[in-house]
């Protein structure tokens, strides 16, 4: 592990109260950063351009965002219990679920060209074409906190159970798998696909990152700091994954083989939360604090 000084720019997209969550890239190359407080989703355009959307209700609580199949954007209600779409022109509509309360938060984009969803508080896996028809799959388990959600690269969706300290893998047929963690207590959250055709996530309770193979064989990697609380990850263009720190306000990366390496951001106490990679292929980092940090590549 190296800890390296690196340059951030800081954006003002919000003031510290609306709460910048995730982030993504559009079909637009602009990015595209849900403002989880306020009720709004933001659009920062290649040229520094800043727009903000607000959604029919400010305590929707719009959570993480992805693009979908049809040019727009999708994302989750987790307040409200909808999947909303967002045009790039800046329309906003949603979509009721079946099942009350469900709390949805992590949301996909599948190769099935639907969006596939966790919701957290009725441990289900949700589908929604672009029609909005929504189907529901139960989860074998109580109390399992579902929660972030990416395509593998065998096209299956595969996600975390943050409560139940499991990774789970779900078919288009509906053919579950669940692989319980090696480490107690590992509450993952974040899921991604890496370069090297595995799934990598972070375990927020065990200060982790996880790797699993598609055939099911994890391996865990302890960070120096295990009260770090790592939160996001993506896959970058380096080959590399890169995730935040939301506990030690900081952004880290790790390569298939393992290294990390970490970065400290420039304002403290910023709550860094989702991350993604631009049109122009430096990283985005969302904070809470108000500011979309740009680090230089």
């Amino acid at each position: 592990m190296s800890r390296r000084t690196v340059s951030f720019e800081e954006i003002p997209v919000s003031d510290a109260h609306a709460g910048p969550y995730a982030l993504t890239t559009g079909p637009d190359d602009a990015l595209w950063c849900t403002l989880v407080h306020a009720g709004q989703i933001a659009r920062l355009a290649p040229d520094g351009r800043l727009d903000r959307y607000s959604l029919d209700s400010p305590s929707c609580g719009p959570s993480l965002i992805t693009s979908g199949p049809d040019g727009a954007l999708w994302f989750t209600r987790n307040q409200d219990h909808r999947i909303g779409r967002i045009t790039v022109e800046g329309k906003a509509t949603s979509f009721s679920l079946p099942s009350p309360g469900s709390g949805p938060f992590g949301i996909a984009s599948a190769a099935d060209g639907a969006l596939w969803f966790t919701q957290m508080h009725t441990d289900r896996i949700g589908r929604i074409d672009t029609d909005g028809r929504v189907t529901e799959f139960p989860l074998p388990l109580t109390g399992a906190f579902p929660s972030a959600i990416t395509t593998g690269p065998d096209d299956a969706l595969w996600f975390t159970l943050n409560q139940a300290h499991t990774i789970g893998r779900l078919g288009f047929d509906g053919d579950l798998t669940l692989h319980k963690l090696p480490t107690g207590n590992a509450a993952p959250v974040g899921i991604t696909c890496g370069a090297d055709a595995a799934l990598w996530f972070v375990e927020i309770g065990a200060g982790r990152i996880g790797r699993i193979t598609t055939d099911g064989r994890i391996d865990e990697l302890p960070l120096p700091d295990p009260a770090c609380r790592p939160h996001a990850i993506v896959a970058g263009p380096d080959g590399n994954c890169w995730f935040t720190e939301w506990g030690a306000n900081r952004i880290g990366s790790v390569t298939p083989e393992g290294h990390v390496e970490e970065y400290d951001l420039p304002s403290p106490s910023s709550e860094p939360h989702g991350l993604a990679f631009g049109a122009d292929g430096a990283l985005y980092v969302a904070l809470e604090i108000g500011v979309i940090a740009r680090m230089t590549p």
